[in-house]
């Protein structure tokens, strides 16, 4: 049983794409993991990814033959980073300004760093991807 189900998805998806592998399933599931893949999603990382319920605790199964990733790793710990702060974290894990985006959790929800910043909040980072 994993403790951080996020890192694991986020971990599963990376080495899907460095093995050339068309899909990744991602197990156990969780609402986290569900709103990030979302997040990846509306940002046009991944195109599509599905839930298929298999009895077990479920799985994620994403699509990743027109996937735009080159880069996805969890952040540990999951610091936390309040919202004058997210320059520091950008030049830590982004390769430049203004290209990939870092994963955030908020009293609000998932979001990227860009939206956190735009509302003026803080929370955990979650990973990043570019």
């Amino acid at each position: 049983m994993t403790n951080d189900t996020t890192a694991s998805a986020l971990n599963a998806i990376d080495n899907a794409l460095k093995a050339g592998k068309q899909e990744a399933h991602l197990s156990p599931t969780s609402t986290t993991v569900r709103d990030t893949l979302l997040k990846l999603q509306e940002h046009t990382y991944i195109k599509v990814f599905e839930e298929v319920e298999d009895g077990r605790g479920d799985q994620f199964r994403v699509h990743l033959e027109d996937a735009s990733i080159n880069r996805i790793k969890p952040v540990k710990p999951n610091f936390f980073v309040g919202s004058d702060e997210y320059q520091k974290w950008e030049k830590r894990h982004l390769p430049a300004r203004g290209f990939g985006d870092l994963i955030v959790t908020t009293p609000q929800g998932i979001m990227t760093h860009e939206e956190a910043r735009e509302q003026n909040l803080g929370g955990r980072l979650l990973g990043y991807v570019y």
